[in-house]
């Protein structure tokens, strides 16, 4: 775990931007363009990136994480630690202290009841908290006073920086959502759309899978902050307009995810108005197996749950051989060149946790095709394998995006050369990401047999990010089918090790622990597919300053830092 002093922190804010802010609100109007449009504003009720970026612009942690991936104070008055007894000398709590003077944007105080509260949102039985893998190992979250909350473990837990760090775990107002726990949480509307925060902008209009207007929070802790005094976001699209928006028509301030081929990077940079951002962090793009039955023709409340495993894809030969006849390498050179890297790891960096794992990384058509042969698929007439009457037909589904739709194709003509009929489903991304237990074609939902997307984890430690695969966080009816198990993988001896994870000090332990967990995940039962270690790409305008990448939280993490270059 990488931890640095808190001044460290501050100081890396600070050097962002010189003096470049004369008055909050003096540089007029930020336009953002997120390709997959955002759905809601609070990241407890999604896992998509572009919602949990686009709410930590209103809704802020006690700390985040920089751009190098160290620990910083944002609504905490100092990072907690040994040494200053923030952190119990056993490891078995952590005692945050609030800044003093830190406001609502309704201009109410920030206190201990909101964090205590948030933990309860989250940890509430009968909720679907899209974010539960960050409260893992808490027995409880207790107020001390106004300003001080002290969080318990139920053992020694040697990452206490997961609650209520990073963007993907904020403070939300009491007052706000008090009417919002447990079931009630994605009927409350005006929260969710509109939520009261403490980051540098305020909602004033949400329009779903659309807009977002925003304007600077007029009790934002620095009052010479953000130097923008609106800022808009605009989602849908794909990400070659989004890009295109930045490099050559100018219309836009900052594309996040241009997730575009080399060729057409090259093309875009000679429009001369504005520059690529990219960098290494923890983002892949991969395929995961469903191991529910995603049959339609089951009932709404059993369909694609523990309840039916998959006909098919429950049988690790078949899962396997689909991995095999995937040639990685081409794919990256189809869809990222130098910004992609073939990998085998669900967890590909920091690299002290990255698996040597390489096995996948060499396509094996014909090995794929025994491999079927062994599980009783043989091929039919048509060319499509069948067993005990049944074809092997996979449902294939992802977001819309040209670099994803390359990809179905090539792996579409694999998987139909080793005897598998393949249908393809691409779906909008806002939709896609955007966590609505209404619609059927959300990811978290998976309704069909794979799907393919990629994200990332917040800091440096995969702690949380391997949790969110224990059996308990499976999507599904009772938790508005909210939650990061996304594959409905279960197994106790997996349950068990993240358990074990939780509890152990030693950074070589850890570590072995943590690779452990991926190759259970990826080479041990192909549950999960790597594919790609994605490089982060956006865009942003050359009048737009301040802009740091961070790969490590979210990309709009220093926003309240941006200004108008002159």
């Amino acid at each position: 775990m990488k931890l640095k002093t808190a001044l460290l922190g501050a100081a890396a804010m600070l050097a962002i931007a010189p003096a470049a802010y004369a008055e909050r609100g003096a540089d007029g109007n930020v336009k953002v363009l997120y390709s997959q449009a955002v759905s809601i504003m609070n990241a407890y009720l999604s896992s998509g990136t572009k919602d949990v970026e686009v709410g930590s612009l209103v809704l802020e942690p006690l700390a985040g994480f920089d751009q190098e991936g160290t620990v910083f104070p944002r609504l905490a008055a100092e990072l907690p630690s040994i040494e200053n007894g923030g952190i119990a000398e056993d490891y078995t709590s952590i005692t945050w202290k609030i800044k003093e003077g830190m406001l609502w944007s309704d201009g109410t105080t920030v206190t201990a009841d909101d964090v205590v509260f948030t933990a309860e949102y989250c940890m509430h039985p009968e909720g679907g908290c899209a974010q539960a893998a960050r409260y893992e190992g808490i027995s409880s979250v207790e107020k001390v006073d106004d300003l001080t909350v002290k969080v318990n473990f139920t053992a020694p837990k040697y990452n206490p920086f997961t609650a209520f760090v990073g963007a993907t775990s904020p403070i939300l107002q009491k007052a706000q959502f008090a009417n919002c726990l447990g079931a009630a949480a994605p009927t409350c509307t005006e929260a969710n759309f509109k939520p009261i925060g403490t980051g540098p902008f305020m909602v004033t209009d949400f329009k779903v899978n659309d807009t977002v207007e925003l304007a600077a929070n007029p009790n934002y802790r620095d009052p010479a902050k953000p130097a923008f005094a609106t800022l808009s976001v605009k989602g849908g699209g794909d990400a070659a307009s989004a890009a295109r928006a930045v490099m050559e028509t100018g219309e836009f301030d900052y594309a996040w995810n241009t997730q575009i081929n080399p060729e057409l990077q090259e093309q875009m940079k000679s429009g001369g108005k504005g520059t690529f951002v990219s960098a290494f962090g923890t983002l892949v793009e991969r395929i995961e197996m469903n191991m529910t039955n995603p049959d339609p023709a089951l009932p709404e409340g059993e369909r694609a749950t523990a309840m039916h495993p998959h006909p098919f894809l429950s049988d690790i030969r078949v899962r396997k051989a689909l991995s095999m006849a995937i040639d990685r390498n081409l794919l990256v050179e189809i869809g990222y060149g130098e910004a992609g890297r073939a990998t085998c790891n669900l967890v590909p960096a920091p690299a002290i946790y990255a698996s040597p794992n390489t096995d996948c990384l060499t396509q094996d058509i014909e090995g794929a095709k025994a491999l079927l042969e062994e599980a009783g698929w043989t091929v039919g007439a048509d060319g499509i394998r069948e067993k005990d009457g049944a074809k092997l037909k996979v449902l294939y589904q992802t977001s819309v995006n040209p670099v994803r739709q390359d990809f179905q194709a090539v792996i579409k003509g694999w998987w139909n050369e080793i005897g598998v009929d393949v249908e393809l489903k691409s779906i909008d991304a806002g939709v896609y990401f955007g966590g609505d237990p209404g619609s059927p074609d959300t990811f978290q939902k998976f309704y069909a047999d794979v799907e393919m997307y990629a994200n990332n984890f917040d800091g440096t430690d995969p702690e949380p990010y391997v949790a969110q695969y224990t059996c308990e966080k499976a999507p599904r009816p009772e938790t508005q089918w909210q939650g990061e198990n996304i594959n409905r993988f279960c197994d106790p001896a997996y349950d068990a090790l993240v358990a074990e994870l939780l509890q152990t000090r030693e950074t070589e332990k850890r570590t072995e622990i943590v690779i452990r967990l991926n190759e259970m995940l990826t080479k041990d039962s192909y549950v999960v597919v790597p594919l790609v270690d994605r490089g982060r790409l956006s865009a942003h305008s050359n009048t737009l300053g301040g802009v740091v990448l961070n790969v490590w939280d979210s990309e709009l993490w220093n926003a309240s830092d941006w200004y108008r270059i002159k």
